[in-house]
């Protein structure tokens, strides 16, 4: 039985993990610390994968259990822990492959989104997704009316972030 657990879980796992790279990406600034991310929420999800019901799909589970962890871990860490910010970090990246615009643009979105709040950063990832407003409501636990409410409002904290 639990040979099966296993398998079904690593089979989820394996077909959302990109689900759980982009939180990672949010909430950390550099390689190890994503890393490190990554490996607590596998942890934390497969701790969990027991009593998931399946009420829901795999990947609106997965994306509350992550993004909880993710939270969790980051308020730990915000207290006194340094990292590099990813910015300082160099890649060799094919020029033709390099779009300096888009790439600009990214950053300044990830730069804002990191300014936010720890609830609403997740709220703007699962947006970002496409996922639409009943799946956000049902992975953050609140109403749907209440995710548009709140998701409202996030845009409008962007929008004086970005355009000071």
């Amino acid at each position: 039985m639990e040979k099966e657990l296993e398998h079904q879980f690593v089979t989820n796992l394996e077909r959302d993990q990109n689900i759980v790279h982009k939180i990672c990406r949010i909430y950390t600034n550099d390689q190890a610390s994503h890393n490190d991310l990554f490996q607590e929420i596998t942890i934390q999800l497969w701790k969990a994968y027991p009593k998931f019901r399946g009420d829901a799909k795999f990947s609106t589970w997965m994306y509350r259990v992550a993004l909880n962890t993710a939270i969790t871990l980051y308020r730990k860490k915000k207290r006194g822990i340094q990292t590099q910010d990813y910015d300082s970090v160099q890649f060799r990246i094919k020029v033709d492959e390099y779009d300096d615009e888009t790439e600009q643009r990214l950053s300044l979105m990830y730069n804002a989104v990191k300014e936010l709040n720890d609830i609403d950063k997740a709220l703007v990832f699962l947006y970002l997704e496409d996922k639409n407003y009943k799946e956000i409501s049902e992975t953050m636990g609140i109403s749907e009316v209440n995710a548009r409410v709140k998701m409202n409002r996030v845009k409008t904290k962007l929008k004086k972030i970005l355009n000071p």
